[in-house]
């Protein structure tokens, strides 16, 4: 049976590349492997430092709450953690629905510009945290920075699209989720010495560590806008100066990644609103957003008061925020080398299952560990669980690759960015202020989304398998006449098309 590589649609053939735009992409253009490594390197070195300083500031910024509640921000502003999960809530609808619209708008405007914009928006948002007032501009500042970041990750997932093939992006979301982890991390020691300004100039810690964060991003917003090119064809200009490809290079850049995938002769073509339907109406779409809702349902109320868990211990404040770093980086080495081995080897499903067996463990200590257990237990425990692989990144690899044509899969983008936010709505209550310090309730209710997970992954993976064995025994049945036929009549298109192979 040929694969989608093999044997693409006919009317994908007969596209010509000018009438797409897809500028310096030449189809009789000849290179060898060793100048695609060079040009692979060359984006690897000077446009992906970029894009993880992005996601840098993102997570910087989203993680500083649970920096700044560990700090005394209910205390200060008179409410209790019931508020702060209301908030997460509403966070989590509001960043959905602007994830979800995301990937749409970056396609528009260029995610080169709408990237950059959005890195200014939510650092002028996270600035005003530091002059928060009471529990209704609480809620309103929360609602503002949920509809200024959600838009991001969405927008960038569609960037590295047209810079890269389909079996590289996996480990560059895995870089992309693994630079979360380490501004995570900077996060939570940056937040160990702002915190200490209490008092300074009549303000407390907590707002010191909103207002440093937002001058930080203000500042990114503005390189950023200088930095990211629209294109592989276009690297010149800005802080890049004259440019970091050749006019050979550059034509490679585009046509390399043209020939992976052909649908991207259509790479600027608007989303449609068939694109919208074909992408919800999709039930494979919807295991992969089903995986990332329950799969990421812990990361909420264990990211938030992972700082406060660490201080129940009977570590201080400070060392306890300080004592979070060592968790995300390990987890962003971990994921790193499990995400890369699933590309390297073409598999999805079991390295999925392999990381939530490992998260299982370390839950199911912090869930177990007798009370009188030594505080460094305890920690080693937090530590097991923040090094677990993230196979998020590897999902959303798992998706896009299984999923067309291009407007389709620009959807199901945003659609899966959502979902790793939306399940904050529910999430935010499991951690309740009646079942602290321990979270006994909370841990037993996320092992059930943890074992849920686990056969999610296998669902998906043999849904994939049987698809393929389905199709297969009906291509090979045909004729060489009725394939023919078949290519020149069908109304499939994409990832619904009987050659089109799944990877599992």
């Amino acid at each position: 049976m040929p694969t989608d590589h093999e044997k693409p649609s006919k009317d994908l053939n007969e596209i010509k590349p000018v009438t797409e735009g897809v500028e310096g992409y030449d189809d009789s253009l000849d290179y060898t492997e060793a100048e695609e490594a060079k040009v692979r390197r060359q984006i690897d070195l000077r446009l992906m430092p970029w894009v993880l300083f992005s996601t840098f500031i993102l997570n910087m910024d989203r993680t500083n709450i649970s920096n700044a509640i560990s700090g005394g921000l209910p205390r200060s502003l008179g409410f209790n953690n019931t508020v702060i999960n209301n908030a997460g809530s509403l966070y989590a609808v509001v960043f959905s629905l602007a994830a979800f619209f995301g990937s749409i708008l970056g396609k528009k405007y260029g995610p080169h510009r709408f990237i950059p914009f959005l890195v200014l928006s939510w650092g002028i948002v996270t600035l005003g945290h530091g002059f928060v007032r009471d529990t209704p501009q609480f809620y309103l500042i929360r609602f503002l920075i949920a509809l200024t970041e959600g838009g991001v990750i969405p927008a960038t997932i569609v960037y590295l699209g047209s810079f890269y093939k389909r079996d590289e992006i996996a480990t560059r979301l895995s870089w992309f989720w693994g630079v979360q982890s380490v501004a995570s991390a900077v996060s939570g020691l940056m937040a160990s010495g702002l915190l200490q300004l209490e008092g300074v100039n009549g303000l407390n810690g907590w707002r010191w560590l909103f207002i440093v964060d937002g001058i930080i991003t203000i500042i990114a917003a503005g390189l950023l806008w200088f930095a990211l090119p629209s294109s592989p064809y276009h690297t010149k200009g800005g802080l890049n100066v004259g440019g970091w490809l050749d006019e050979r290079q550059a034509s490679i850049g585009v046509t390399r990644v043209v020939r992976d995938d052909l649908l991207k002769l259509h790479y600027n073509t608007p989303v449609q609103w068939s694109d919208i339907v074909a992408a919800l109406k999709d039930y494979k779409v919807w295991g992969h957003l089903a995986i990332t809702c329950v799969g990421l349902t812990h990361f909420v109320p264990y990211g938030t008061y992972l700082p406060s868990i660490i201080n129940s211990f009977g570590y201080n404040v400070y060392v306890s925020n300080a004592l979070t770093a060592p968790s995300y980086i390990l987890g962003f080495i971990t994921m790193t080398i499990m995400t890369s081995h699933s590309d390297k080897v073409g598999e999805r499903g079991y390295h999925g299952v392999f990381a939530y067996i490992w998260f299982i463990v370390g839950f199911a200590m912090l869930e177990f560990l007798p009370d009188n257990a030594p505080k460094a237990v305890f920690y080693f425990a937090t530590l097991i669980i923040s090094s677990a692989p993230l196979a998020h990144p590897m999902n959303i690899a798992w998706l896009t690759e299984n999923t067309a044509p291009i407007g389709k899969r620009t959807v199901a983008s945003g659609l899966v960015i959502s979902a790793a936010n939306i399940y904050g709505i529910y999430a935010n209550q499991i951690y309740q202020p009646s079942d602290a310090p321990r979270y006994h309730v909370g841990n037993f209710i996320i092992l059930g989304f943890l074992a849920a997970t686990v056969l999610l992954f296998l669902n998906q993976k043999f849904l994939y398998a049987r698809l393929n064995k389905q199709r297969a025994n009906e291509w090979n049945a045909k004729s060489d006449s009725e394939k023919e036929d078949y290519n020149s009549t069908t109304t499939h298109q994409g990832s619904d098309r009987l050659d089109f192979v799944f990877k599992l």
